[in-house]
């Protein structure tokens, strides 16, 4: 019995030497990456923020311009949301706000309190040579910036063009709860080590490299970028600030006269869902409650952006005039 115990042992510590020891390797070629990938070309217009700067890309020029504002964890806006603010360049002008933490901006390691997001979006835009009014285009957590933004500087928000987002009340009413934000923190700790990057369709969307509206050379830069800002410390907080934002906006009158195209995502599987059902009654209520609003089904996944851009920017134009 004595011998058994005495086995169990060596093999118990020995199995975690070999854990530490991966887990010590994955960390150290994490930072070797970090450390390359941090020499990236920009693409965009830095905006500085006390030593720290926030990134947007313009393109095209028109009379609107057209707001793109990614979902949570997207960590690279100017590749993977491509194959869709493409289609609005041609004709318009379009900017991408990469948020703190996104994409080519810094991480400000702040709270991500709505109000410090909305401002800094509001001068990146504004000293990136992008004045109002804008048409926004929220993508899912985004819509809470999107409907605040409208709320608190109506004369700046011409409309909302809304791609499957998350209401001000749905984060409210659903608010996180400890599992979820232990999870959100697991996360995060996991990213720091750089276990991430052993599981690279969790980083980047497969889809993005499938389709063909990045060149070889953006696809590389978006995989790297993906991996150097995954759910880093400003992606954390931003989703367990959720509830406290969507509150904020909750306790605002609803931007009754900004007109808001709901485009509602809804993948064959999840047709039947009560989870789908219930976001149709959702973006119906808040719709009927403005002087100008539309809910429009789409066939697809929540990262409609990718599967659904030709579709989107028809309707999207047809909406506005």
């Amino acid at each position: 019995m004595r011998k058994i115990v005495k086995v169990s042992k060596k093999i118990f510590f020995t199995f975690l030497a070999m854990i530490l020891f991966v887990t010590m390797a994955v960390f150290i070629y994490h930072n070797y990456q970090k450390g390359k990938e941090s020499s990236l070309i920009s693409e965009g217009t830095p905006v500085d923020f006390n030593n720290k700067e926030i990134n947007v890309y313009t393109e095209g020029s028109g009379e609107d311009t057209y707001v793109f504002m990614s979902g949570s964890g997207i960590a690279a806006p100017v590749y993977e949301l491509k194959g869709l603010y493409s289609k609005f360049a041609k004709e318009n002008k379009i900017a991408v706000i990469e948020r703190a933490g996104y994409g080519y901006s810094d991480v400000f390691h702040d709270d991500r309190d709505i109000d410090t997001i909305l401002e800094q979006s509001r001068k990146s835009l504004m000293e990136s040579g992008n004045k109002p009014p804008y048409i926004l285009i929220p993508h899912s957590v985004s819509g809470i910036e999107a409907i605040y933004w409208a709320q608190k500087y109506p004369s700046e928000v011409k409309g909302i063009i809304a791609l499957d987002i998350g209401l001000p009340h749905q984060y409210v009413t659903h608010k996180m709860g400890r599992v979820d934000s232990l999870t959100v923190k697991g996360f995060n700790l996991l990213t720091k080590m750089g276990l991430h990057r052993l599981v690279p369709s969790a980083v980047y969307n497969p889809e993005v490299i499938r389709q063909s509206f990045l060149t070889d050379h953006e696809k590389e830069m978006y995989k790297a970028l993906s991996y150097k800002q995954f759910f880093n410390d400003d992606m954390e907080q931003e989703l367990l600030q959720s509830y406290n934002n969507g509150k904020k906006s909750v306790n605002l009158p609803i931007p009754k006269d900004t007109p808001i195209l709901f485009l509602d995502a809804i993948a064959d599987e999840n047709e039947n869902s009560k989870y789908t059902k219930q976001k149709k009654e959702d973006y119906e209520d808040f719709a009927e409650k403005l002087l100008k609003g539309d809910v429009i089904k789409l066939k697809g996944t929540h990262s409609i952006y990718i599967y659904a851009p030709d579709e989107i920017y028809d309707l999207s134009m047809e909406f506005i005039k």
